[in-house]
């Protein structure tokens, strides 16, 4: 007979080879706004390109301390990182 530990071990291990997860937490006062930060302005600057000031998106997520997370679908939230069409030309 197989010993319930061994049973337990063997269902840990299956179960933990089909879970990814990579949340950004902070150990000392929840959620990394920081990281969630910084990710959404470099996802926002492969999504808009040379439309989108990632660099100024960053320099804001540092002043306000990720209290405003950008977010790439929501146009109000990202407005002023966005360039007009007549500024690049």
């Amino acid at each position: 007979m197989i010993p319930v530990k061994l049973v337990f071990l063997i269902c840990c291990i299956s179960l933990d080879a089909f879970v990814y997860s990579n949340p950004q937490f902070d150990l000392l006062g929840g959620y990394d706004t920081f990281g969630i930060c910084f990710n959404n302005c470099a996802q926002c600057k492969k999504l808009y390109g040379v439309y989108f000031e990632a660099e100024r998106c960053a320099q804001t997520c540092i002043t306000y301390r990720g209290k405003t997370i950008p977010d790439c679908e929501d146009i109000s939230s990202i407005a002023p990182f966005l360039n007009s069409l007549d500024v690049l030309k």
